[in-house]
């Protein structure tokens, strides 16, 4: 996922992160069912809670009777936080309002992000299995399914779900600055390791903080927080990628630094590989297969199933299927002649495709495949999203061109049928304050168990 670090919100009491558990609001999470199937085809209902991330919490003064901010615009207050120890000993991440302040609500199987609510923008939340902690998972050998309503998601959106290889305790055990851990939502980490994150290793993030270029909410400071990356869905009603993005100090959360964290300019620096190994069907040549109106369209809810499959004991491949209107659909494979035998990922298509391309194979000098899977037996979060893109403006998901410097006409550059005019967070947020995604009957299980034609 290439510009996750670029998430914000502008909430009621500004977009922030903490390590200490507030008083004033109490968190109650929303609750979700989702299913686990084996391999006779039959699903248990598990009950299971959602929690939102800790970056667009009220980061409040945590002394008696303070009501004030420790961090706003995109300011931290010099008084509260003049070091990152002192910071996390001086201000409580508060529970979250989801419905009235973040468009987050709950009903069953479903989970509804609304894009803006108020002045709050976007959100991100993990789905837990129990009060304080994630729900963790290792799908090697397995499948994930789930039914997803993109249709009101136009260019220059996500609506992302996908894995990240957290703490399943949020970091609290790890970090001894952290005294909120995952029931306040902290720990994040991705492979574009983020340094907008507030709090990273129970400390605060305040050294180099600036405020982000066009963004009066966004900063980044010294550190970021990495760790391996599944991007399952990462789409808007123009266009859609799965990505997996893996890190060589081993794919768990670190905090980096330097050159170990990377800009987005000098990515092939960093511990972790910032492209991935992608499979977007409009990049891979087939312009018809998925989006409003295709073959798969966007425009109708549909099922989404991706099978992770193993070999001698390693991840080996990454299949997709859809199912939508009663037929079960494969995903289409490459209309380039060098690619056109393929319709998955595997280490031997991401080398033919970033040779095609003409893009550095970081997914393979970071362990490929096989990494992935390592992190999937050490257990990964699931997080679900919806974003814009103050950084790339989300061209390398839906653009005409992306970079802008090249020729769409080259193999890989053209994404989607998106132009900049209209992906910008400016026009998207002035143009579609009401889009949404709906993200709904999540399942997990043996292979070929979670779904089915009607």
């Amino acid at each position: 996922m290439f510009a996750k670090a670029a998430l914000v919100a502008l909430s009621f009491a500004a977009m922030v992160l903490g390590q200490q558990a507030g008083s004033v609001t109490a968190e109650n999470h929303p609750k979700i069912t989702v299913q686990q199937c084996s391999s006779g085809g039959s699903c248990t209902t598990q009950q299971r809670e959602i929690v939102l991330d800790s970056n667009w919490r009220w980061l409040r003064n945590n002394k008696a009777n303070q009501y004030n901010n420790c961090y706003t615009g995109n300011t931290w207050d010099s008084s509260l936080c003049s070091s990152p120890t002192t910071c996390a000993q001086n201000c409580a991440l508060e529970g979250a309002e989801y419905q009235a302040n973040y468009g987050i609500t709950t009903s069953g199987n479903s989970l509804t992000l609304k894009f803006k609510t108020g002045t709050n923008v976007g959100s991100r939340v993990y789905l837990m299995d129990s009060a304080t902690s994630y729900q963790m998972f290792n799908l090697n050998n397995q499948e994930f399914t789930f039914d997803v309503d993109m249709s009101q998601l136009p260019c220059g959106l996500n609506g992302a779900l996908y894995f990240v290889q957290m703490d399943k305790d949020g970091g609290m055990s790890r970090f001894s600055g952290n005294k909120a851990g995952a029931k306040y939502g902290t720990g994040y980490c991705d492979a574009q390791c983020a340094r907008d994150i507030k709090f990273i290793n129970g400390e605060a993030n305040v050294l180099d903080w600036a405020g982000a270029s066009g963004d009066p909410n966004g900063g980044r400071g010294r550190y970021g927080t990495c760790c391996n990356e599944m991007d399952i869905w990462e789409a808007n009603s123009m266009g859609t990628a799965y990505t997996p993005h893996v890190c060589g100090q081993g794919g768990g959360q670190v905090r980096c630094e330097g050159q170990g964290c990377a800009s987005f300019e000098d990515r092939y620096n960093g511990i972790c590989d910032k492209d991935g190994c992608d499979w977007n069907s409009f990049r891979m040549g087939d312009k018809n297969f998925i989006g409003r109106g295709k073959t798969v369209d966007t425009t109708k809810k549909m099922t989404v199933v991706t099978q992770f499959i193993s070999s001698g004991g390693n991840l080996s491949e990454i299949k997709r299927f859809y199912v939508q209107n009663g037929r079960v659909i494969a995903n289409a494979p490459s209309t380039f002649p060098s690619l056109s035998q393929y319709n998955s990922l595997t280490d031997q298509v991401c080398a033919a495709q970033k040779s095609l391309f003409g893009d550095v194979n970081d997914f393979a000098d970071n362990g490929g495949m096989r990494a992935m899977g390592q992190g999937f037996q050490k257990g990964m979060v699931l997080a679900m999203s919806v974003w814009d893109d103050f950084e790339a403006n989300m061209l390398w998901l839906d653009g005409e061109k992306y970079p802008l410097d090249k020729d769409p006409s080259q193999p890989g550059i053209a994404r989607g049928e998106c132009t900049l005019a209209q992906s910008t967070p400016e026009y998207v947020r002035a143009n579609s304050p009401n889009a949404q995604v709906i993200f709904s009957n999540i399942k997990y299980g043996a292979l070929n168990s979670t779904f089915s034609a009607k």
